[in-house]
């Protein structure tokens, strides 16, 4: 574990808007900074960066918190692991204090797994510079390609050398476990016990994640063996997702930005050699199908997609289908079709950046209109096949989530098949409520899993069908009170009783009413909170604020996205759903403290009441109750009725 001074000065170097441009293009809007959020698919920015604060907020999905939790988000790590991170861009030397043996099985894992991948990097390079096998086979292969020695070492080039379990032997006599050598996919351990480098005899590309660390590794067989797969890859593993991997990226990243458009193409020499051509906004695939995950990674950057085939026709109408994927996230896609027998690597090997880059800008052309003309030409007259060229060309247009650009293709569509406009507006019509009811289906199905797995704790008993789950009052209202701690806890309010007038804490109320009726919140993320700020309380003293980086640096993510969340809210208040539905009328939250805060508090005590009742009740009907049983159950519910009556005449109080 990192000790809490270190902890503190890892969150008092971190520059949030340094830290988050590691990974997004910001662009500066006033004091802030704004982008398209990286954890969700959006065309108009909703992603806010706030350096005042230390904050960042998307509006569209919800995410929010500080430098340190935008890198567990973003990069899948550990609060460890994304401590040390921060850390490690400051300069920051981070002190640990002794872990647990479960702790450091837990935390331990991924990070071992990273390392041994450098270790490999570094090692495959060495290989491939500092060997006579290396310089004479793999060095060879490369310089074949065109590739300089600068465009090898920019991209980390290096050879495994033939011998069948080299690197794993230099690995474990470094110091390295086999556990790791083997889970990361670089060793294969047989049955006899004997070990296999995967790559053995092969020359490596190693792949990077977006911050620039090796995460896995490609091989390519020098050798002719029809028993053996031209290019292999390092196996799935919790460092390495090849769905959610686009090689290149690392390098690209700036130059996509730049250029406001990503080029993809299909190999790793492919982006190798345009890279050393003078065009680096490019990334492949890596062979794989494409993926909604390395789309939305091209998102990040960019919202123009630009796809390079070679000549070859029926790779081209295997890919298709992808494309359409593209298009379903909201990206503009063109396509390019070099001349045969190019390829990008070849092509780019024999032209200029600038000849390059002429040469897509002149042949681009939209990707409906692409693949129309493309399956025109198999179509020809034969009705059954202009049948299901229309299917697949209403298939990609009804992807398109903009309404105005499915306008465009629909009309220019229908003039190249010569077709009815009107006809094939209204299959892209029901093709997309096709597609929209089967979404809605699956979300609603996921949606009502969440709901059985919640955590069901405090006095609450599990809810029933109908009954208040997540995000309905009890959970909205649990909401609105944290905010009222976070925010105003320290302040005080005066509240007329009869003839007099008392002064009031606005945390003192709110644990004073639902300590008296043994009230705790069910959600867990909002008891987190609530205890929280209980335990600075009672150690800090009433009226005292307690400081927001409790909750905005707080270990657990979720409660530093509901703190973010309660803090960028708007700051000129208006008024809650909860109290829209009451008729209350709040002009400012913080003026009227006075009402909002007995007011939830009495309301969120009545809906918990009743949905105790409600369960109680539903206990009485089942067969198998005893007597003993059955009256304790009903002596509950005529206490919980006389605390509900209390409650309901506090609330007309209130609310006149």
């Amino acid at each position: 574990m990192i000790d809490r001074e270190t902890v503190d000065r890892i969150y008092a170097a971190a520059n949030i808007v340094e830290v988050v441009s590691d990974f997004v293009t910001l662009r500066r809007k006033g004091v802030n900074y704004m982008a398209c959020c990286p954890f969700h698919n959006e065309r108009t920015p909703s992603f806010v960066v706030s350096p005042t604060k230390g904050l960042f907020k998307c509006f569209g999905c919800g995410k929010g918190g500080n430098a340190v939790t935008f890198v567990m988000e973003h990069e899948k790590m550990t609060y460890v692991d994304a401590l040390k991170y921060v850390a490690k861009k400051y300069g920051i030397e981070v002190r640990e204090k002794e872990m647990s043996p479960e702790e450091v099985r837990r935390n331990d894992d991924r990070e071992s797994m990273m390392v041994v991948n450098g270790w490999a990097d570094d090692y495959f390079r060495r290989m491939l510079f500092d060997t006579d096998e290396g310089v004479s086979v793999g060095m060879s292969y490369f310089r074949e390609r065109g590739f300089t020695d600068a465009t090898i070492r920019k991209f980390g080039l290096g050879f495994c050398p033939a011998k069948g379990d080299a690197m794993t032997v230099a690995a474990l006599n470094a110091g390295y476990k086999e556990q790791f050598l083997v889970d990361t996919g670089l060793t294969i351990k047989r049955e006899t016990g004997d070990y296999y480098d995967r790559f053995c005899g092969r020359v490596i590309f190693p792949i990077h994640s977006i911050s620039g660390r090796v995460i896995a590794f490609g091989g390519r067989i020098l050798k002719k063996n029809d028993r053996a797969a031209k290019y292999l890859n390092s196996p799935e593993s919790i460092v390495y997702s090849k769905s959610q991997s686009l090689y290149g990226i690392y390098f690209a990243k700036n130059a996509i930005s730049r250029e406001n458009n990503c080029i993809l193409v299909e190999g790793y020499t492919d982006v190798i050699q345009m890279h050393q051509s003078g065009v680096e906004n490019v990334v492949a695939s890596s062979g794989t199908s494409l993926t909604t995950e390395q789309i939305r990674l091209i998102a990040r950057f960019t919202k123009n997609v630009t796809v390079i085939y070679d000549g070859d026709a029926a790779g081209i109408k295997a890919s298709l289908r992808g494309i359409d994927m593209i298009l379903r996230e909201g990206l503009n896609v063109r396509v390019v079709l070099l001349p045969e027998p190019e390829d990008p690597d070849s092509f780019a090997r024999t032209h200029s950046a600038a000849e390059l880059k002429a040469y897509i800008q002149e042949n681009q052309k939209d990707f409906i209109g692409f693949k129309t003309r493309l399956l025109m030409k198999d179509a020809m007259d034969d009705p059954i096949k202009k049948a299901q060229l229309i299917s697949d060309i209403v298939q990609s247009i009804a992807e398109i989530p903009d309404p105005i650009s499915r306008s465009v293709f629909i009309r220019e569509c229908a003039d190249t098949m010569d077709m009815d406009r009107k006809v094939l507006a209204n299959e892209v019509s029901r093709k997309r409520l096709s597609v929209q009811y089967d979404r809605q289906t699956s979300e609603f199905v996921r949606n009502q899993q969440r709901i059985r797995s919640r955590e069901e704790t405090g006095i609450l008993p599990p809810t029933g069908p109908g009954e208040f789950t997540a995000g309905s009052n009890i959970d909205e209202l649990e909401k609105e009170i944290t905010g009222y701690l976070m925010k105003y806890g320290h302040l005080y309010f005066e509240y007329k009783e009869g003839e007099h007038m008392s002064r009031f804490n606005v945390a003192e109320t709110i644990f004073n009413e639902l300590n008296r009726d043994g009230i705790r919140f069910r959600n867990p993320v909002y008891r987190t909170m609530m205890e929280c700020y209980e335990k600075q309380y009672e150690a800090l003293g009433e009226g005292v604020e307690v400081p927001i980086h409790n909750f905005t640096n707080h270990s657990d993510p979720q409660v530093c996205n509901v703190a973010v969340d309660i803090l960028t809210a708007d700051s000129n208040y208006t008024t809650s759903e909860i109290w829209r539905r009451f008729d209350v009328s709040v002009e400012n939250e913080r003026d009227r403290l006075d009402e909002v805060v007995p007011r939830t508090v009495t309301l969120y005590k009545s809906k918990t009441i009743e949905t105790i009742i409600v369960e109680l009740n539903d206990r009485l009907k089942e067969e198998n109750l005893s007597e003993e049983e059955s009256t304790d159950i009903i002596e509950k519910i005529a206490a919980l009725n006389e605390i509900r009556k209390r409650i309901s005449r506090n609330m007309s109080r209130l609310i006149l």
